[in-house]
């Protein structure tokens, strides 16, 4: 079975993004992804973005905070600790990150949010930053 191209772009793109969840924590850089999706670095960020509404960046960093909010909610780890843990080089960065994508610092997440008897996939999912993504295409009017 043939697959079309934009079949055969999403399949290499999802290797590359199943990389980044795998591989969170590492130092992962546009050219590595790039070759495992079979594109040039600059074609990466480009179709990354088109197939999943963010930056390959914007995704690693969110992907690592979720990380850092199961580890907050279900561990008394030090936070720099935590910092580490997912990837993030210095806790003044990973602060200002997780401020950002959650509207909290970690230490006032950490306060609120007290371990849960539930499987930690149900509370990744219902605690997941959602940021609001504006698409810049136009949509077709309706007909008649």
């Amino acid at each position: 079975m043939e697959l079309s191209r934009r079949e055969e772009v999403n399949r290499r793109m999802l290797r590359a993004r199943d990389e980044m969840d795998r591989r969170y924590a590492e130092p992962l850089d546009i050219p590595t992804l790039a070759a495992i999706a079979h594109l040039s670095a600059s074609q990466f960020g480009r179709v990354f973005k088109q197939v999943y509404g963010e930056t390959p960046h914007r995704y690693l960093q969110r992907r690592r905070i979720e990380r850092a909010m199961t580890l907050l909610r279900q561990t008394d780890r030090p936070i720099t600790d935590i910092a580490w843990d997912t990837g993030f080089a210095s806790l003044g960065t990973f602060s200002a990150t997780f401020s950002r994508i959650v509207g909290h610092s970690p230490t006032q997440f950490r306060a609120r949010h007290a371990p849960v008897a539930v499987p930690s996939c149900f509370i990744a999912t219902w605690t997941r930053p959602r940021e609001t993504v504006v698409s810049e295409k136009r949509t077709p009017a309706s007909g008649p």
